[in-house]
């Protein structure tokens, strides 16, 4: 994938993580597109928002997305490594592509998606990282609690 065009999508769901940021969430952003690049859907985090366990970025995206027919084509962007929960919808659902925002944070189901097919593009994006390690120093214990751990 055309890393200006990755680049293109993954301020979408930056877009998105501050927003959750802004509502008092944690800032993790997602946005889903389509094969002809048509932005399908976008979600942030909403897990603290809604009380939501399973409100995830991607999962938010991809439920703004609507039903399809396939998945087989789209692009799913997010601004941090998917955790084993969103990587299970990517295979789930056949979504070609991932783009990850960042995987310093967070290291979560990339290496396994790309193992089974999906092509991963790692941005290694500065201002993810940096979006993420603030907020893991102001707010551990949701981190943790967000994270499983």
């Amino acid at each position: 994938m055309d890393h200006a065009q990755a680049r293109i999508w993954l301020a979408t769901a930056v877009a998105e993580a501050r927003a959750g940021l802004a509502e008092g969430g944690i800032p993790i952003g997602a946005a889903l597109y389509g094969a002809d690049g048509t932005l399908l859907g976008r979600g942030h985090n909403r897990r603290v928002q809604d009380g939501d366990p399973s409100l995830h970025a991607e999962t938010a995206a991809f439920r703004a997305a609507g039903r399809r027919r396939t998945y087989r084509g789209t692009t799913m962007v997010t601004t941090l490594s998917p955790c084993w929960y969103c990587s299970g919808l990517v295979r789930q659902f056949a979504i070609s592509r991932v783009v990850v925002g960042e995987a310093e944070t967070f290291h979560g189901g990339h290496d396994w998606l790309a193992e089974h097919g999906v092509e991963v593009v790692l941005m290694d994006d500065p201002e993810c990282v940096a979006l993420m390690r603030d907020f893991i120093e102001k707010n551990p214990d949701l981190w943790n609690e967000d994270i499983g751990d």
